[in-house]
């Protein structure tokens, strides 16, 4: 049985996508004959400006993608911040270098989901994860909501609780909140779902 690659694809300024997006890789690597990677998308912002927002160094053991590698994939999962209630200019720059994958629907029929990241409750969490749907559809890729698959995780109202059925999600607040248990596990299951669809199309 051939392996099933999965692409994790995201953009983090401050590290919370960053934690989101390894916990992701986690769960779609627990899918037998599932090899899933993390890529990051290219940094657009000059060092002086990323030293006065007192952005952490990126990860250095993720290496950068180019849009042509997209096709080498079988799956995806894309996963940025929220800026102004939609996905950070870098990753919509990145999707705006795809045209050639365009042109070819080279990515046509490949499942993706999203997960994210915001500030508050009312700073995107389902308009960040709506105006992205678009990018997947001009690509004709398959979107693969979360859908209530995470089941009680879902009506979870103790606690603050990022997410919605368009994928898994957590909460800044001003930079200093980091993803909670609860936040983690939905995003281990989100990255365990989409490859298991995945895997299920390939084969």
């Amino acid at each position: 049985m051939a392996t099933t690659k999965i692409y994790i694809v995201y953009y983090s300024l401050y590290g919370h996508v960053e934690v989101m997006a390894r916990e992701e890789q986690r769960g779609a690597n627990s899918v037998e004959g599932v090899e899933a990677t993390l890529w990051q998308v290219p940094e657009t912002l000059s060092g002086l400006i990323l030293h006065k927002m007192r952005a952490p160094p990126k990860a250095n053991d993720v290496p950068m993608i180019r849009p042509d590698q997209l096709s080498e994939a079988d799956g995806f999962l894309f996963g940025f911040p929220s800026r102004f209630g939609v996905m950070a200019a870098q990753c919509k720059a990145f999707f705006d270098a795809t045209n050639e994958l365009w042109e070819s629907q080279a990515l046509a029929g490949k499942p993706a989901g999203i997960f994210w990241s915001t500030g508050f409750h009312g700073g995107g969490q389902e308009l960040t994860a709506w105006t992205a749907i678009t990018q997947l559809a001009h690509h004709g890729m398959l979107f693969v909501p979360l859908g209530y698959t995470f089941g009680s995780g879902m009506f979870e109202m103790n606690q603050v609780n990022g997410g919605s059925a368009y994928g898994a999600g957590t909460f800044a607040a001003d930079g200093s909140r980091k993803p909670t248990e609860l936040e983690l596990q939905k995003a281990f299951h989100q990255g365990k779902y989409v490859a298991e669809i995945a895997k299920k199309l390939k084969n």
